[in-house]
């Protein structure tokens, strides 16, 4: 007598564990293509392939997708520096660095500019990326901040480090700011990088 077997899910069927990846990857996209003004869980879902309802057992609504994704944005622009960074020394450092931020921030304005938005991470997570002066406070290298910090440290006293950065990191936010404004269409940001950033030059 025959038996009847459970259908195999479609090969393009997420398991339970992977899901709030593929969802999160998904936003990540959708921004940096389209940016924050039309992303919705359920535009996400759809990306995915997943029913309307699916997303809501890993994010509670799109703020928080947009947290997650913030927080990816961040991770990355760390990465970016520090990568930037690596095997380079005093202003020709800090300089590939400001490039760095700012090709980030062209190549993904949609999400650079939610990055600095309100859209911000799960405030009970330590430290929030952008949480002000737990941001800034933090001395290790393990966030975009920390890897700017760290460089500025080997070129200035001890006691101006953290005045110095902060100021650096104003400098090339506003710059990469004024880029995707369109404020500085033919302008040579490397020169400008150049004749800023020159800390730690006899």
């Amino acid at each position: 007598m025959p038996t009847s077997s459970s259908p195999k899910p479609p090969a393009s069927a997420y398991h339970h564990g992977d899901l709030r990846e593929a969802l999160l990857s998904a936003g990540y996209d959708e921004i940096n293509e389209h940016g924050v003004e039309t992303l919705s869980l359920r535009a996400v879902a759809r990306r995915v392939g997943v029913s309307a309802m699916a997303p809501y057992r890993h994010y509670a609504d799109k703020t928080a997708l947009l947290a997650a994704i913030s927080e990816r944005g961040f991770a990355e622009l760390r990465a970016c520096l520090s990568e930037a960074d690596h095997g380079l020394a005093g202003a020709a450092a800090l300089q590939a660095q400001g490039r760095a931020y700012i090709d980030f921030a062209t190549a993904r304005p949609g999400l650079f500019r939610l990055m600095f938005s309100a859209y911000q991470p799960d405030p009970s997570r330590e430290p929030a990326p952008m949480d002000d002066d737990a941001w800034i406070a933090n001395t290790t290298d393990d966030n975009a901040f920390g890897v700017l910090r760290a460089r500025v440290a080997t070129v200035v006293a001890p006691d101006q480090v953290q005045a110095t950065a902060i100021g650096l990191w104003g400098l090339v936010h506003g710059l990469a700011m004024l880029v995707l404004d369109r404020c500085l269409i033919s302008v040579d940001i490397d020169a400008v990088l150049a004749a800023t950033l020159r800390i730690g030059e006899a």
